[in-house]
């Protein structure tokens, strides 16, 4: 009988290592791919338009929406701009994080029917450089996805040109 050594053989265990280490670096990929579809607008940068305002754009994702990240009150979050929203609207589960306070009660019509909703005001709202102060904003307990509607409390101030797949936005001369 030989002395020597076996040489090393991959066994079940070390193959499902393999595997899961293999899937689990795919999942961080393909997260962060399908983020940069949704969400094109991840970082914003500004520039000085012909008018010496400060203007920012917005790139469309596939569904045509303008997703892009901001700010409330110091906090990180991610905005889908709706024209169509008066108030900027927050889910419920986003408003506890960024601990903002529950006022008056009120209803509020939305695509899915009316929905009951509670008055907020934000100190400080930013998209890129675009900042405002005081905003009205809403509550939405009904509200389950993970982006907050810039609607028109924010966006009224805000000068809106749209070519192609880019969304242009600046604060008019006037509104400083």
């Amino acid at each position: 009988m030989s002395n020597q050594a076996k040489p090393p053989t991959f066994n079940t265990f070390t193959v499902a290592i393999i595997w899961i280490a293999l899937l689990a670096g795919a999942s961080f990929f393909f997260d962060d791919a399908l983020e940069k579809i949704n969400n094109p607008n991840q970082t914003i940068t500004t520039h000085i338009n012909l008018d010496g305002e400060q203007e920012i754009v917005l790139k469309q994702n596939r569904q045509g929406h303008y997703v892009a990240n901001g700010e409330i009150n110091g906090q990180s979050v991610q905005f889908l701009l709706d024209t169509g929203a008066t108030n900027v609207a927050i889910p419920e589960h986003i408003a506890n994080r960024l601990n903002l306070k529950k006022g008056a009660e009120h209803q509020t019509i939305t695509a899915n029917g009316t929905s009951t909703s509670y008055t907020t005001r934000l100190d400080r709202i930013s998209l890129g450089s675009l900042e405002m102060h005081n905003v009205p904003a809403g509550i939405s307990p009904g509200m389950q996805f993970d982006e907050i509607l810039l609607g028109m409390s924010f966006l009224k101030h805000l000068k809106m040109t749209q070519q192609g797949k880019l969304l242009t936005l600046s604060i008019p001369e006037q509104s400083h």
